[in-house]
């Protein structure tokens, strides 16, 4: 699967504005002390030999061991073991997937030169049509290079890689602590939102396929990348090991 670095269309901050939460729908809030893989899947190695590097010359190798779950909380560890960058990544693919609706995680993210986490989402037809066809919403994107920044972003055949119809955010306090990350996304537009602050609107008039995938049952990834054309290239390794620690997460309808 194909995640590509993002060229910023708009900067600053948007209209301001409170999400409106429907009935809960669907909720992971990590009990246990595994992860549940009725709900999740693993997504493994280097990307090869399909998409090497995931797609972004990211440098990092997906392990089921990058990761725990203490206290209810799904804490993925970047880590550099030796010459190699080593992170989990997981998904939801036909296991959960959905279409419209508010989704939110709350999470503390990692931080520094080189780190990448991600809370996003692919459209459940992807094996069929391919990237960027199946459409990509990436509710958060933080990378370490850009402090105090949030990216929300869309891909879409029409608009993807460096020219992804593509919002970043300043908040000062973004490393700091926990906070949530949503977009209510329904038939006509998507709101993005951090803290329950509205940051970014696309709502295209042209709603054709290339324009508008978002009309079919999409799932979530949750993962750290190291590096990458986004994320890089250059890393500081003196940063790892680095925690993203997903508090929950939560579909609401918008019915």
């Amino acid at each position: 699967m194909k995640k590509t670095a993002i060229l910023l269309l708009l900067t600053g901050c948007s209209v301001f504005g409170q999400v409106k939460k429907g009935k809960l729908i669907w909720e992971e809030n990590f009990n246990g002390n595994k992860l549940n893989e009725k709900v999740w899947n693993y997504e493994l190695g280097d990307g090869c030999p399909n998409i090497c590097g995931w797609g972004n010359n990211e440098r990092q190798i997906y392990t089921k061991e990058n990761h725990k779950i203490v206290d209810g909380k799904l804490i993925i560890t970047a880590k550099k073991d030796g010459n190699q960058y080593t992170s989990t990544r997981i998904t939801t693919a036909g296991k959960k997937e959905f279409k419209y609706g508010y989704m939110e995680t709350r999470a503390k993210i990692p931080v520094g030169q080189g780190i990448w986490p991600a809370f996003w989402m692919l459209g459940s037809n992807i094996k069929q049509v391919g990237w960027p066809k199946s459409g990509e919403i990436d509710i958060l994107e933080y990378v370490g290079k850009e402090p105090h920044m949030v990216y929300t972003t869309l891909h879409t055949k029409a608009n993807h890689g460096d020219n992804a119809s593509s919002h970043k955010t300043l908040f000062d306090n973004i490393e700091e602590g926990f906070h949530t990350f949503g977009v209510d996304w329904t038939k006509d537009k998507m709101d993005f939102y951090v803290d329950n602050t509205l940051v970014f609107t696309f709502n295209p008039s042209d709603k054709n396929e290339d324009v508008w995938p978002f009309n079919q049952p999409f799932y979530f990834i949750l993962n750290v990348a190291v590096g990458g054309n986004f994320g890089g290239p250059e890393v500081d390794d003196t940063i790892f090991p680095q925690e993203f620690i997903i508090d929950y997460i939560r579909v609401y309808s918008n019915k």
